[in-house]
């Protein structure tokens, strides 16, 4: 990759030589200007209002516009006395948290590559100082022409920094809230949880520009002389008169999309999805306590038919009675009265 800066990163009294490399890139597919008519190529040229000619790149160079209309001719070699440190130096002034940055003023990403042998020691001590401490640096650079502010921070083994806008370069979010006062119910947040679980995570590696896609299937179309392909048809939106309506059909819209028809009864909450790794948990932790609820039946029916049979008379006397019973009502049928108890003898004292 070709650098397109070098100088050093300027880490107390370490010096540590690197050089400055793109980190991204852009797939995006450009057009040409062009005459409609005859399709022939539009090309701005550079002319000299004095000379009223066309000049190269080479005869091109800077200068400053003073209030009075004077132009003040500048030079690479007058930008390189600039009385200020990061004309050649990144130069860290502070080591902070990486949630104290803003996103908003995060801009252009470099990697920040060895600029010379010497360099290793002092770049890995950086990196693993930045990865023990779990911190980011804050620095200033010079880069075309203008002194930025920048984030240092570790990318797997490589430092990258990310251009910073400065503080007053952000502007202030007036205007852009609903001033009138909203509220939302606890039904709508339960269902737009719903309708997060159920999107769910998603692997950024799997994303791709659609648009790239569809606009290179356009011009080999249009290069090969074949029918263009049809637009799909938008989805019918209009204006959304009931929230709540508008959330169950989304949840069942993306429960659908994965497979599970299953949707929220209307008014009801979405039931959260179970975490990834704990369905085996919780099928464990189910069938022990359904172990534990057979046990505890078994054991209060095994301690009632104790109880039962504890009441119960014994069969020997129960029998005896019955047969008593049965011949009573015998003799009282036949007439007969049963025969008297003969007394048992009395001793007769010696």
């Amino acid at each position: 990759m070709r650098s397109i800066w070098n100088g050093a990163i300027s880490f107390g009294l370490v010096s540590i030589p690197v050089k400055l490399v793109n980190a991204t890139e852009s797939h995006s597919i450009s057009f040409r200007q062009i005459h409609a008519e005859d399709n022939g190529r539009i090309r701005y040229r550079k002319v000299c209002e004095l000379d009223d000619r066309e000049v190269s790149t080479a005869e091109i160079g800077k200068g400053y516009e003073d209030a009075d209309g004077t132009v003040i001719p500048i030079t690479d070699e007058d930008l390189a006395h600039l009385p200020i440190p990061t004309t050649r130096t990144i130069e860290i002034v502070a080591f902070v948290p990486a949630d104290r940055i803003d996103p908003l003023q995060m801009g252009t990403v470099y990697y920040l590559a060895v600029g010379a042998a010497p360099a290793a020691k002092p770049y890995t001590l950086l990196r693993e100082a930045l990865k023990r401490g779990n911190k980011v640096a804050v620095a200033k650079y010079a880069l075309r022409g203008r002194e930025r502010l920048g984030m240092l921070r570790v990318v797997g083994d490589a430092l990258t920094m990310h251009g910073l806008l400065w503080p007053d370069e952000v502007r202030a979010p007036e205007g852009v809230a609903p001033d009138e006062k909203v509220t939302v119910r606890a039904k709508e947040l339960d269902l737009a949880d719903a309708l997060m679980d159920t999107l769910g995570d998603v692997d950024l590696d799997d994303l791709h520009d659609e648009y790239r896609a569809a606009l290179e299937e356009v011009i080999a179309a249009k290069a090969a002389g074949e029918a263009l392909p049809e637009t799909p048809e938008p989805e019918t939106g209009g204006k959304v008169l009931d929230l709540m309506a508008a959330l169950e059909n989304s949840v069942r819209a993306a429960r659908a999309s994965r497979g599970d028809a299953k949707a929220p009864e209307k008014g009801a909450p979405e039931k959260k999805a179970p975490e990834k790794g704990t369905a085996a948990r919780k099928a464990a932790e189910r069938k022990t306590a359904e172990k534990k609820v057979t046990e505890k039946k078994a054991a209060e029916k095994k301690a009632a038919g104790k109880k039962a049979a504890e009441r119960k008379p014994p069969v020997r006397k129960a029998a005896q009675r019955s047969a008593q019973k049965t011949a009573a009502q015998e003799e009282r049928k036949s007439g007969r009265k049963p025969p008297a108890k003969k007394a048992a003898p009395r001793k007769t004292p010696a």
